[in-house]
């Protein structure tokens, strides 16, 4: 009894037994609730198919979308010095930063890369605001002025999609300085005769939209996204008003002259490929790869419909 007990009924409970499903298949929207699987929500670049909600996206898979082929290079950041401030709240700043980095697999909260789009030579910027709510630090500025610096080198267009919480609270004064050299950076650019075009994402705040985020030649945003300085919430509670439904969202700064278009992730790419070649003076991007056709070569099957028809009938 004790070799069925042992070894041929657990045996067979673990055939038959029910195999627990994994946790991170589906994934609930936010707006209408609607489960999603992993695989559809992933395809449509984290945007709900129910109610076109946008989630959050890291900057890595949305580089993967944007760039021809998902081919990128990534641009070197120089690093500041960590924890300038020996800052501690809850937890030491070091300490914060690795649970981070764990968390996201990355370095710091913004990802700079260059690479083609519609076979149109771009700088990318993006910020991951699941990385301490992309706060802007010392890292952040940095990456920016890179950013600047390599599109000018190569005499290419900088794009810039920014999501975050405001500058980060653990660097103090050093995060605060980042807001004028950041706008040094992108007038860089414009001495440079370059076109700069910003991408606000939900949501984007604080000083960060005091300062580079609303500098672009040309202001797109995503439906939905929250862009302002103080939050609605604050606002509420100095003035003691109630605000405007929908206010500080990116249709509400449409209507109100602070944006130039409101564009869908699934269809920014395509926007973005139109809006640099025609800020850079260039023909409208190629859709397909096919080369043109050889006027000399005709297909047997034409030639021989050619001679039939050539040939007298008796």
């Amino acid at each position: 009894m004790n070799w069925i007990t042992n070894y041929v009924r657990p045996r067979i409970n673990s055939i038959f037994s029910r195999r627990e499903t994994p946790e991170n298949l589906w994934q609930k929207c936010d707006e209408c609730g609607t489960m999603l699987f992993h695989r559809e929500l992933s395809d449509n670049l984290n945007v709900c198919t129910n109610c076109g909600h946008h989630m959050g996206i890291t900057p890595r898979e949305r580089f993967l979308a944007l760039f021809d082929g998902g081919i990128f290079t990534e641009v070197q950041v120089p690093e500041p010095k960590p924890d300038p401030l020996s800052f501690r709240d809850q937890k030491k700043y070091p300490d914060r930063m690795r649970s981070a980095q764990k968390m996201t697999g990355e370095k710091e909260a913004m990802l700079v890369a260059s690479g083609e789009i519609g076979r149109t030579p771009i700088v990318a910027a993006g910020q991951d605001f699941s990385f301490m709510a992309g706060s802007m630090g010392m890292y952040v500025g940095n990456a920016i002025i890179a950013a600047a610096q390599e599109a000018v080198k190569l005499k290419r267009p900088l794009i810039l999609f920014s999501a975050a919480g405001g500058a980060r609270m653990q660097e103090g004064i050093l995060s605060l300085m980042q807001m004028p050299r950041t706008t040094v950076a992108v007038q860089m650019l414009k001495e440079a005769g370059l076109p700069y075009i910003v991408v606000l994402t939900h949501p984007t705040t604080g000083g960060v939209t005091a300062s580079y985020a609303m500098l672009g030649d040309v202001q797109i945003a995503e439906p939905g996204a929250l862009i302002c300085f103080a939050g609605p919430r604050v606002i509420e509670q100095t003035i003691r008003e109630k605000l405007p439904e929908g206010f500080q969202r990116a249709e509400y700064l449409l209507d109100h002259g602070m944006l130039d278009r409101v564009t869908p992730r699934t269809q920014m790419r395509d926007e973005l490929i139109g809006l640099t070649r025609m800020l850079l003076g260039m023909p409208p991007a190629v859709k397909g790869d096919l080369p043109a056709p050889d006027p000399e070569e005709v297909p047997e099957p034409a030639a021989e419909a050619a001679s039939a028809q050539d040939t007298p009938k008796a």
